[in-house]
């Protein structure tokens, strides 16, 4: 689950990334290649945060509707802060499960 916490932090900062600092520099500095670049970063991160979210709900035993929330707020800018808060409320029940 810290993992899946870690990639969609670094997947969600590349979304905001492209879309506030790279698609700017595209439109206003006349640089395309930043769009290109950050682009494609982005994407190969999605991809693997839409498969370790899978995973992730699979082990976790969510619901389908939470992993497709979980997947959704992954092209949402600013919902990996989300995503993150509900990953942060899961681990202590985990934690407070296995020293029961």
């Amino acid at each position: 689950m810290k993992f899946f916490r870690l990639i969609s932090i670094v997947e969600g900062i590349s979304l905001v990334t492209l879309l506030f600092v790279a698609m700017p520099l595209r439109t206003y500095a006349d640089m395309p290649l930043a769009v290109t670049y950050v682009g494609w970063v982005h994407g190969i991160l999605f991809i693997v945060y839409g498969a370790t979210s899978l995973i992730a709900s699979h082990l976790s035993g969510w619901p389908v509707w939470k992993w497709l929330l979980v997947l959704f707020l992954g092209v949402v800018p600013f919902g990996f802060l989300y995503v993150d808060h509900l990953i942060r409320r899961e681990i202590p029940n985990a934690s407070a499960a296995r020293t029961a």
